[in-house]
């Protein structure tokens, strides 16, 4: 990785939806787990005994003379849990390839806290439990429920930017994995080294196929199987197969080129609609993605939304009544659990970034400010999953009652804090509650080279504080939807507007010579004007009407018509190509704001609210518009419309 002095990271795949898929995800999924809990909660005290003859249910899978018997929360624990544990490792090594743990500086803040926000926790909990029975349970206090979490934080905290909970994400991605490291470790019990053994070379020939290119799932099913098989009967809690594979799998974004053969593939399946040629094409598509990408679409959905939920019907159920919760509260494994996630947590995440900082004379330091880092700090006390299935594996009877009662606790006192806090930091001034929210942390520049007024396109006031470039091309059916969205925008007196080429000729057969057309308009002082027509006349992209515009525009024809036959401003248009591929662009259109890329929706509201923040920080000095000196006079002129479409690529 290479980062220029400026504090742009240079990078060919970028962060794409993926990450904000997965927020909505988590978010969308929190609703279904507490539902979840509750009728658990409601079964468990209706009849217990039924609760519990449901989970103790014996499943057995029988091959020949080999039997493997479990309980129905063993199957669920130990079974379907490994997919979720697939899942984090996962989105951890997204993060690495992908999110802002490609600078690998920034990785420093969030592991950091994640060691530190699962130690005092723990040394809070074996301060209470010191010398007791419940010592050995220390585990139970140790880790964040980051679906959970991020769910809540999405109820409690509306009008929390996205960059809080991405935060949150960074630094309990490293939460999960060495809660799983220590399950593994310490939680297991009878290790046998054989089948240890046979689950690492189970994996070795998963990274042999890996790195023989195959990348057919059902190729790696069965080695998966083995090795989770293996550990299963080694003693090792047999989850750690999700995240050991989760970790290797690489993420990326579809390349410009994968895209383009894949449309060539497609035009030859149009051409001779064959077996072979549709397979081809389907098979095409798929490897288009990435691994990580392929897995998450597939496993994540059913993690979220039927295993966690799953998984908290089989655990969370407790018979509570006033002698019970006496008992609980009177207990050292409850108050220890809930202080350790309701003191440990918040005070090792703010201490820690505090600490950070200052050690470091700002060098590292949150990517949020102050009210994130403490909104992050209180929601991090939400437990549920991994604490669970510590508490099943360290615990029976009351004192596995006792450990339920804390996680819930814990999970209700650390909401109630998290809403106060942001609701406090609500009622602050827009200059000052930005400030709380974002600090001052100079983000990482996704578009590159930073825009330059020499060779770049730019209409709207100089002086603008919001930069917002666009990656379009003339025949996108999408870029001409989006077009009244930009030109009421630019209606904006503190905005200022860059057009950049990504013709997509593979599916847009004409929208390349309409960018010669623009460049060739642009030689003669019209970009702009030309520009519009472009896109006010999508159906009519050929060379005839290309010299009719440009004759309605008072261009010199001969010299229009020269510089389209010649191709003079090809390398204009392969310069901004270029640019799209290092900014990890691949479809159209494809917006950036002050050279932050901008995901979601592209209506008038979502590009409107991302201005607004935008133009926010800049204020505050945080991010400054990515654009060089400015030397010239631009165009402002604008009309209204505003409309939502998708992309193409």
């Amino acid at each position: 990785m290479t980062e220029t002095k400026s504090g742009r990271t240079i990078w060919k795949r970028n962060l794409a939806s993926p990450l904000w898929a997965f927020l909505r995800i988590e978010s969308g999924s929190a609703g279904i787990l507490v539902a979840a809990i509750v009728a658990a909660l409601f079964w468990a005290n209706i009849d217990l005994g039924s609760y519990e003859a449901v989970w103790r249910t014996q499943l057995s899978l029988r091959l020949g003379h080999l039997e493997l018997s479990r309980d129905l929360q063993t199957w669920i624990n130990s079974g379907l849990m490994t997919l979720f544990f697939l899942v984090v490792g996962l989105e951890a090594r997204r993060e690495f390839d992908l999110g802002d743990l490609r600078d690998r500086r920034r990785f420093v803040l969030p592991s950091v806290a994640g060691l530190i926000g699962m130690l005092i926790p723990v040394l809070i909990f074996l301060g209470i439990n010191h010398g007791g029975p419940g010592a050995h349970g220390w585990g139970v206090a140790m880790s964040t429920d980051t679906a959970l979490a991020l769910g809540l934080l999405a109820l409690l905290g509306r009008g929390v930017p996205d960059r809080v909970r991405i935060f949150l994400l960074t630094v309990f991605v490293v939460d999960d994995v060495i809660a799983l490291i220590v399950i593994a470790l310490v939680y297991s019990e009878d290790i046998r080294v054989l089948p240890i053994v046979v689950a690492v070379v189970a994996f070795a020939v998963m990274l042999a196929i890996h790195a023989g290119g195959v990348r057919r799932g059902w190729a790696y099913v069965p080695v998966a199987v083995v090795m989770w098989g293996a550990l299963l009967v080694s003693g090792v809690d047999p989850v750690v197969t999700g995240l050991a594979i989760g970790l290797t799998a690489f993420a990326y974004s579809p390349g410009r080129s994968d895209l383009e053969k894949v449309t060539g593939l497609f035009r030859s399946f149009r051409e001779q609609p064959t077996p072979t040629l549709a397979r081809t094409a389907s098979i095409g598509l798929a490897n288009t993605l990435s691994p990580n990408d392929r897995l998450q679409r597939i496993y994540h959905p059913w993690s979220s939304y039927v295993i966690v939920p799953l998984f908290g019907l089989a655990n969370a159920g407790i018979s509570i009544d006033r002698p019970f919760l006496a008992q609980a509260f009177a207990s050292p494994v409850t108050w220890g659990v809930l202080l350790g996630y309701v003191v440990g947590k918040p005070l090792a995440v703010i201490g820690t970034s505090a600490g950070l900082t200052w050690l470091s004379h700002g060098r590292i330091r949150p990517a949020v400010g102050w009210a994130g880092v403490l909104g992050s700090g209180t929601i991090a006390g939400v437990s549920f999953t991994v604490s669970l299935l510590v508490a099943s594996l360290a615990f029976t009877g009351d004192q596995l009652a006792e450990a339920k009662v804390g996680v819930l606790s814990a999970a209700i006192v650390s909401s109630a804090l998290t809403w106060v806090a942001f609701r406090v930091t609500n009622t602050f001034p827009q200059d000052k509650r930005v400030r709380a929210l974002f600090g001052d942390m100079t983000e990482l520049i996704d578009l590159t080279p930073a825009v330059d007024e020499k060779q770049d396109h730019v209409r709207g006031p100089a002086g603008a504080s919001v930069t917002l470039v666009q990656y379009g091309d003339f025949q996108c059916p999408y870029c001409g939807k989006a077009e009244p969205v930009v030109r009421q925008l630019l209606g904006d007196a503190d905005l200022r507007f860059v057009w950049r080429h990504l013709p997509l000729s593979d599916v847009h057969p004409q929208a390349r010579l309409a960018a010669e057309g623009a460049e060739a308009a642009a030689a003669q002082g019209k970009f702009w004007q030309m520009h519009d027509l472009l896109l006010d006349h999508q159906g009519e992209l050929d060379i005839t009407a290309l010299i009719k515009y440009a004759d309605d525009l008072g261009l010199d024809q001969r010299r229009f018509h020269d510089d389209l036959t010649n191709q003079a401003h090809a390398a204009r248009i392969d310069s901004d190509i270029d640019s799209a591929d290092n900014s990890g662009v691949s479809g159209t259109p494809t917006f950036f704001i002050n050279g932050h890329r901008h995901y979601g929706a592209y209506d008038i509201t979502a590009l409107t609210a991302a201005i607004r923040m935008a133009r926010a920080r800049a204020r505050l000095g945080h991010d400054a518009p990515p654009i060089r000196h400015w030397t010239r006079s631009v165009d402002t002129t604008a009309r209204p419309s505003a409309r939502r479409s998708g992309p193409c690529s």
